[in-house]
């Protein structure tokens, strides 16, 4: 686990503003930035970032984090592989250590394998010019790859290689292939197996090689493919310390200049389906790795465009395949972007249809498929009789769970609208019988100066002490204690302060760059992440003295009421002498 010392350390190295402008142009505004957030689609920049305070907000999506966060939402990497990332950046090596017991708060770091992940991309470096290189002496390989009309500038360029028949091949480059380790890096990469009897062989054999890149474009995976006839046709690698299927995407790293440039990405199910497109000049193609559309696919992809077009063969398969891509992709969609289904003609997929009728056609059927919306209702009502009541009411039923899912508001008003048309009934009946809760399309509004003063004195309380953590050591905790109607907030405040207590570092009054870092997993991080975007805008004139002064001035007051109600609720002759004193010191002041 990665100690919190150290990533407190990073953040204050790392520069927020360097670390998003090489993704998204800025522009002064004042004492931060501004940009279209990149989040989501707007035409009014509402993503404010703040070099004094190194977090980012975006006032119109909610999207909030720092540097690491930023890596993570923006960038597709995990918790550990942002803080690598960073730490590369500005020179520093990343260390690792148990957890520590942190109250109310996540494990911000990930386990540890035997084999360093640089130890195991180098194992899959080392690979891939193996099988580049065996490509060129492979007849049959070379030949089948000209039957399906790849060049060798194409082959080049995806790094496409052979994988040659027989057991051990890997053994050529690997000298400890047969040497026994606790922890062998060519079994934790998932290119040997090895069975009960403890004999080894590669898990790759007789098959052509498509290398599986990361967002940072290093190796994680192969993805191979038998020449002829066999099966599995297409052999993944298995789930490993540096590849999980349903978090990546084959050719997203390779593919981002020409979806930004082209405005839409194009999902199809093969990797000869992604090497085919671009060979014929669409190079905006991506490809699931041998499983679903999961809902981490299609975040990935939206962060990257506003339009994203899935690309399934026209058969019965096709379509099962396209429906579960759409059911993972409903909570993920955003107001402003698209999702569509293209379904290609019976027996084509994008391999055979754009050598067959070339880059054009191809195109000119993207802008024919379905968007989400028209695929839902098509695909439910083709499986009910709308001319009954029984019909009409089983659609409502099976719609039901479907629209529960969105949450990007006008989408979900107009799917609405959608389905009452068809079954006959009310927007109005439609949201009593579904449960549904209209959602409001407005942005949240900027912050305004002077400040409002927070209905709760928590969220004021976390305010301050995410501006300064040093007045936690002024804090009188047994404010902390007890029931109150802010319940939440209070249980946030709690955990805020216990943290600073266990961060010695933290004590010292500089501001914490951005609570996700630190509570990306907990309860409160949405609570944290609120109240820190509130400060954005103070200023140098802000008196945190008096903000702290204030806060606790009203705990002490709603303290004071609750006591008094509770020694009023007890009958005159029930008080001990000291709680009439209470009470009567409690009325004075």
């Amino acid at each position: 686990m990665i100690p919190q010392s150290f990533i407190q350390d990073l953040l204050n190295r790392v520069d927020i503003v360097d670390v998003i402008e090489r993704h998204v142009p800025l522009k002064k505004a004042g004492t931060n930035y501004s940009a279209c957030c990149p989040f989501h689609s707007e035409k009014t920049p509402s993503f404010t970032v703040s070099p004094a305070k190194q977090f980012y907000h975006c006032f119109g999506c909610g999207a909030h984090g720092s540097a690491v966060g930023f890596m993570m939402e923006y960038g597709g990497l995990n918790f550990i592989e942002a803080v690598n990332d960073l730490a590369d950046r500005v020179g520093m090596q990343v260390p690792q250590q148990q957890p520590e017991s942190r109250p109310g708060m996540a494990a911000s770091g990930g386990q540890s394998t035997g084999n360093s992940s640089q130890d195991l991309f180098e194992v899959m470096n080392t690979a891939t010019r193996f099988y580049r290189e065996q490509l060129k002496h492979s007849e049959s390989a070379i030949a089948y790859l000209k039957k399906r009309g790849l060049t060798g500038e194409t082959a080049a360029r995806f790094a496409i290689g052979y994988a040659p028949a027989g057991w051990q091949n890997l053994a050529a480059v690997f000298p400890d292939y047969q040497a026994r380790m606790p922890t062998d890096p060519l079994v934790e990469a998932g290119l040997v197996i090895e069975n009960d009897d403890g004999k080894r062989y590669d898990r790759f054999r007789d098959r052509i090689m498509f290398p599986i890149l990361n967002q940072k474009g290093m190796i994680v995976g192969f993805g191979g493919r038998v020449l002829e006839q066999g099966e599995p046709k297409y052999l993944n690698s298995p789930e490993t310390p540096l590849f999980e299927k349903g978090r990546e995407l084959y050719n997203l790293f390779g593919a981002r200049k020409a979806i930004r440039e082209a405005g839409r990405v194009v999902v199809v199910e093969g990797y000869m389906d992604v090497v085919a497109l671009s060979q014929h000049g669409i190079d905006y193609a991506v490809a699931a790795l041998g499983t679903a559309t999961t809902p981490y696919h299609v975040q990935k992809l939206l962060r990257q465009t506003d339009d994203v077009v899935f690309c399934f063969d026209g058969d019965n398969a096709g379509r099962k395949a396209a429906w579960r891509a759409l059911e993972n992709s409903l909570a993920q969609l955003v107001d402003g972007k698209s999702l569509s289904f293209l379904f290609l003609p019976e027996g084509e997929d994008p391999d055979s249809y754009v050598r067959k009728s070339g880059k054009e056609a191809f195109e000119g059927l993207l802008s024919q498929a379905l968007p989400l919306s028209v695929f839902l209702f098509k695909e439910l009502s083709a499986h009910t009789d709308l001319q009954t009541s029984e019909g009409r009411a089983k659609l409502v039923q099976e719609a039901k769970p479907l629209l529960a899912q969105v949450t990007a508001p006008t989408l979900a008003l107009m799917l609405l609208k959608r389905l009452a048309e068809l079954s006959g009934t009310s927007q109005g009946e439609l949201e009593n019988l579904l449960q549904i809760r209209r959602v409001s399309s407005s942005p949240s509004p900027r912050p305004r100066a002077p400040r409002p003063q927070p209905a709760s004195p928590y969220r004021w309380l976390l305010q301050v002490l995410l501006h300064d953590p040093g007045y936690a050591s002024k804090l009188e905790r047994e404010l902390l204690r007890g029931r109150s109607e802010y319940a939440e907030e209070m249980a946030a405040v709690v955990a805020l302060v216990e943290f600073i207590d266990t961060c010695p570092h933290m004590a010292e009054g500089t501001a914490i760059p951005s609570v996700i870092t630190y509570f990306h997993d907990s309860p409160h991080r949405a609570l944290l992440e609120k109240a820190e975007s509130e400060t954005l805008a103070w200023d140098g004139s802000i008196d945190l003295e008096a903000e702290f002064s204030g806060a606790l001035a009203r705990l002490r007051e709603i303290q004071r009421k609750q006591r008094m109600t509770e020694l009023h609720s007890k009958s005159l002759s029930a008080l001990t002498p000291e709680e009439k004193q209470e009470y009567q010191r409690l009325m004075a002041s």
